[in-house]
């Protein structure tokens, strides 16, 4: 996997809707280049989950409103991209925990890792301080907020781990959304909504501040 440079890279996947939040990786990538000093791939690539290119990339994201339903080859691919040091960063844009993506998605990672892999991490895991300070765990998405979805506001995030690390980080908060505007509206927030998107990315590519 190429470690020296990061790239953005985007899951595509043959069910279900994988090409959602279009604005946000270049939101992403702009944070990357105002907080930190990584070496940036300016563009999104994106990347056919049942394709060898997969292995290229030690970060990836995947997220859909739809179902989730691996084929054969997508299956094995994402269960040994996983277990050799790959890590997916997995929002589900329901934000729903009973809806059709979170089901599926579920289902399929119960398939692949057995039906206790995916749990629920600690509010004090690193990836909450792996640049960026969370005290309370996963920032809330305006979203849940303004109650949609399952009308939750999830206080946690679910995770596979292996060999210690996060694997697979796997949210119903729907950070997609949260982060799918134009980087230059950002002057208007009052806070950087993206700041958790830095964390994720670092921690991905094993750089702590």
């Amino acid at each position: 996997m190429q470690r020296s440079k990061f790239t953005f890279a985007r899951i595509k996947y043959k069910s279900g809707n994988w090409d959602t939040d279009q604005r946000m990786p270049s939101n992403l990538l702009n944070s990357l280049l105002e907080y930190t000093t990584i070496p940036l791939d300016p563009e999104e690539k994106i990347v056919e989950l049942s394709s060898h290119d997969l292995f290229k990339y030690p970060f990836c994201y995947l997220s859909g409103h739809k179902l989730v339903q691996f084929d054969q080859q997508e299956a094995a691919n994402f269960k040994k991209y996983v277990n050799n040091g790959g890590f997916v960063f997995v929002d589900d844009c329901n934000h729903d925990i009973d809806g059709l993506f979170a089901k599926s998605f579920e289902t399929q990672m119960s398939n692949l890792f057995g039906p206790t892999a995916l749990k629920k991490i600690s509010n004090q895991h690193q990836i909450y301080h792996s640049f960026f300070n969370f005290e309370k765990g996963p920032p809330t998405t305006s979203f849940e907020l303004n109650g949609w979805g399952d009308d939750l506001v999830h206080d946690y995030l679910k995770a596979i781990t292996v060999n210690n690390r996060i694997g697979v980080l796997y949210s119903n908060k729907d950070y997609g959304c949260e982060w799918d505007y134009d980087f230059r509206n950002k002057r208007f927030l009052a806070e950087d909504n993206t700041k958790f998107g830095v964390n994720i990315i670092l921690y991905a590519m094993g750089i702590n501040s």
